[in-house]
């Protein structure tokens, strides 16, 4: 290795080693600063994240129970509204009617009529009957069933028992009147104990007024359209089920309520698990009844309010590490810009641009810049020299090998020539003269090492008619080539070696019937030009001695020759390409040239002539 290129590798290596240092620095600078903002601003905005969370969680759950408290204090006084109209009712019933009139008086009926037809929207029957559970009276007029057991029934055991209170019942169907159309009401029954007269003799009834069902069911099916699983029910002060929404279930035993326990709780907020699901139960008491209203608020209520929350939490968290991430980008940049624009600058010009180095930045960057730019300069004053230094020696070894091809051959056709005119054969004479002027042309090629096939190939008739010539005819030769391969590049008298060995080694001995075959083709996008003889061919050991260049000489091959265009072919186009030899004894020897196919064109013979058309690491 000489100086210049010991100099040179030496400064290369230097120059890749500075240069990923570079790399590795900018990106450590910037990746550290980036790294520490994200981590910064992704753990500041996961705690505020939390944080904001759990207090939103917290104000949503309590303003769920003060919602739900509200809604339960509207019902229950729409209820008591009801409730007291229905009272009111009663009491009219009571006093205007009952304890003005004679239970045989035609009065007590008509009023009674008055004050149904004047409520029937919200009354479904009002009866009046004695302490032995006898009819008394009955609006609307409708005929009571045969044997109802009337003084069995909960709602007149509670008017004899208190006779002081008002009493209602759980809802049930309306089962004391034959109703001519048919239908079944759901009632609740409000009883109280009255007094009657008859003829003139006080004694002690019960008044019945059967509610319709369905005003209560109404307003709680109201408050239960939500999709949240949150819902409420009314039951009495034993838990008895007097409106649930789910209740067609309840009776046929496939949903059950905790009723029971809910009785039980003062009106307020109260946490309970039930069937191993945790929920919180709202409770508020209905005046004048005992009932309770109770709303149920389980666990996926509050998730599922929480659902907005959350997406606007994530979405603000984004937002703000979003900012976050851009102003750490900009201040990353700002601190890693120079050194940034410095290793820019100088993958440019490894990527072989001619950018001046960036020399900018805090004192210490602008130095490296200068130091780089200095170093890159007297790196391309070596590169230049040594790239010249070998460019001088491959051409001039080419043209070293060129010259041990051209004398000989031209040394045996003079004598050839010479002997022929003495022997006054001139039309051979001539013949062989214009065969070996197109042949030196063609040798010649005005100094160029690169030439077209076509000329290559016509090179080599010249070549094989010079020599039939010679040897009277001794054997044959065809050309069988594909056309196509003409306008490809090749290096110039590559063939026509190949040829001199078949004629010399490979059909020596032989007094006629030498065959020699010329063929070429483009293969997988390389170009291929074979020489076969059908001679005494060669041993495998023999085969691969021939293309060592170790300075013995051969059994078969023309000297310099097999080594020669071996040798050539390798130094213009790479070690990838060169000569391939295969023979059999008394078969014959075929010998095949490995080419690139590139098109024949002056900007191709002018690259390939300063060894620039392959990747640098294909030439040696």
């Amino acid at each position: 290795m000489n100086t210049k290129t010991f100099r040179i590798k030496r400064a290369v290596r230097g120059k890749n080693g500075r240069a990923e240092n570079r790399k590795l620095s900018s990106r450590g600078i910037q990746t550290t600063i980036m790294v520490t903002f994200t981590v910064v601003s992704v753990s500041i905005m996961l705690i505020l994240g939390l944080t904001l969370y759990g207090r939103f969680s917290v104000l949503y759950s309590q303003s769920t129970e003060e919602s739900t408290q509200r809604l339960m204090n509207q019902t229950c006084l729409n209820l008591e509204d009801h409730l007291v109209s229905m009272r009111r009712i009663s009491e009219a019933i009571y006093y205007n009617v009952v304890s003005e009139s004679d239970i045989h008086d035609q009065n007590l009926q008509r009023e009674m009529y008055l004050i149904y037809e004047a409520n029937k929207d919200s009354i479904v029957s009002v009866a009046l009957y004695g302490n032995s559970g006898s009819l008394i009276s009955a609006e609307p007029v409708a005929e009571q069933k045969e044997d109802p057991n009337v003084t069995k029934q909960d709602w007149f055991v509670q008017a004899v028992d208190k006779v002081e209170n008002l009493h209602f019942s759980t809802p049930h169907i309306q089962n004391l009147f034959d109703d001519a159309t048919s239908r079944y009401y759901w009632v609740i029954s409000l009883s109280r104990a009255v007094e009657i007269t008859e003829n003139g003799t006080p004694q002690m009834g019960v008044l019945l007024v059967d509610m319709n069902y369905s005003t209560i069911s109404q307003m709680l099916e109201k408050i239960n359209e939500n999709e949240n699983g949150q819902y409420y029910y009314l039951c009495d002060s034993s838990g008895k089920i007097i409106y649930h929404p789910k209740q067609s279930q309840i009776l046929s035993g496939l949903f059950s309520e905790n009723s029971k326990k809910a009785a039980g709780y003062k009106d307020g907020v109260f946490d309970e698990t039930f069937e191993g699901e945790h929920r919180k139960i709202v409770v508020n008491t209905v005046s004048y009844t005992g009932w309770r209203l109770v709303g149920v608020i389980p666990d996926q209520a509050f998730t599922y309010g929480m659902f907005d929350i959350r997406y606007f939490i994530v979405i603000l968290l984004l937002l703000m590490v979003m900012i976050l991430l851009f102003i750490g980008r900009m201040v990353s940049i700002r601190i890693s810009g120079p050194i940034m624009k410095l290793n820019d600058s100088v993958r440019a010009y490894e990527a072989g641009e001619k950018p001046r180095i960036y020399i900018g930045g805090s004192q210490e960057t602008q130095h490296l810049g200068y130091s780089i730019q200095k170093s890159y300069e007297q790196i391309e004053t070596l590169m230049h020299e040594i790239v010249e230094e070998q460019n001088t020696r491959r051409k001039s070894e080419l043209d070293a090998l060129q010259s041990q091809i051209n004398p000989h051959f031209l040394y045996n056709t003079l004598d050839s020539i010479t002997w022929m005119v003495e022997d006054k054969r001139n039309d051979d004479a001539v013949f062989m003269i214009m065969q070996l002027a197109n042949l030196l042309r063609i040798s010649l090629s005005k100094g160029r090492t690169i030439i077209s096939v076509g000329d290559e190939l016509q090179h080599a008739r010249n070549y094989m008619n010079i020599q039939k010539t010679r040897y009277k005819d001794r054997f044959s030769v065809t050309f069988e080539e594909d056309p196509a391969i003409r306008q490809y590049c090749t290096v110039k008298l590559i063939v026509q070696p190949l040829l001199e060995n078949a004629i010399y080694y490979g059909t020596e001995g032989m007094d006629e019937d030498g065959e020699i075959r010329v063929g070429g083709r483009i293969c997988d996008g390389d170009l291929f030009i074979s020489v076969t003889d059908n001679g005494v061919g060669m041993t495998e050991e023999e085969v691969n001695s021939l293309l060592l260049d170790n300075g013995h000489a051969h059994k078969h091959g023309s000297g310099v020759g097999l080594v020669n265009v071996h040798n050539r072919i390798r130094l213009l186009f790479g070690r990838k390409y060169g000569l391939m030899i295969e023979s059999e004894p008394d078969e014959g020897t075929t010998v095949t040239i490995h080419l690139p196919a590139v098109p024949y064109t002056e900007e191709n013979r002018e690259r390939l002539e300063k060894g620039n058309l392959l990747p640098a690491g294909d030439i040696h």
